[in-house]
């Protein structure tokens, strides 16, 4: 009878484990996985954005402060769009073929120590998820040509010189506050004290441009 009761008790402790902590388990590992893959190449794409932001209004800023000539700021913002999204493909091509190198030859490595079936359809799953260094190249140059396409259409219409650099600072404050709030909630970090940081810096980034310019510009050198 002891012995019944003891087996219908290890019963009940046992059954509710194997089953919903299980499932549970794999759920929370299926939604971080998922995630985890989702706002990798998000976030790269927010980064790449704000950097084409920051760096080409800076740049036409810098322009800007030694020439009022709607021609001459639009002509610079192009050109650093240009460049800069060139370099960003060029370094990510390279960064992401490293990658790509490193992890192939671990690959080998790992299929040299071991053997049968397992390893190999290990390995199929491996090669599906291994990086691209042509799509990541082209999409950091996307990236970094949207963020940059701010300025240059805030810009772009205006003919008065302090309206436009008005209206350029106020367009690019707007763009920082979003791919700042955006790269808040892909990383999981506070979306105020995110947003103001990226605020801050590319506003500083701007006023060291345009009043480092200025100053050269004014001194005759």
């Amino acid at each position: 009878m002891a012995s019944n009761q003891a087996s219908l008790n290890q019963a009940k402790f046992v059954l509710p484990s194997n089953g919903l902590e299980q499932q549970t388990t794999l759920e929370i590992e299926t939604k971080d996985f998922d995630y985890s893959k989702r706002s990798q190449w998000l976030r790269a794409a927010v980064l790449g954005a704000n950097d084409g932001l920051v760096s080409t209004a800076s740049l036409m800023m810098g322009v800007g402060a030694v020439k009022q000539d709607i021609k001459a700021m639009i002509l610079s913002g192009f050109a650093g769009l240009v460049a800069g999204a060139c370099s960003m493909a060029i370094g990510e091509f390279v960064s992401v073929y490293s990658q790509l190198e490193i992890e192939v030859a671990q690959m080998k490595r790992d299929k040299e120590r071991g053997n049968g079936r397992g390893r190999e359809r290990q390995d199929d799953e491996e090669k599906e998820t291994l990086p691209n260094p042509l799509q990541a190249a082209v999409a950091s140059a996307l990236a970094f040509s949207v963020g940059a396409m701010v300025p240059l259409l805030a810009a772009f219409f205006i003919r008065e010189y302090k309206v436009r650099l008005g209206v350029m600072v106020v367009a690019v404050t707007l763009a920082l506050m979003v791919f700042g709030w955006l790269g808040a909630v892909l990383g999981r970090a506070p979306a105020l004290r995110s947003s103001l940081r990226v605020l801050v810096g590319g506003w500083l980034a701007m006023a060291i441009t345009f009043g480092l310019t200025k100053l050269i510009g004014t001194s005759g050198l």
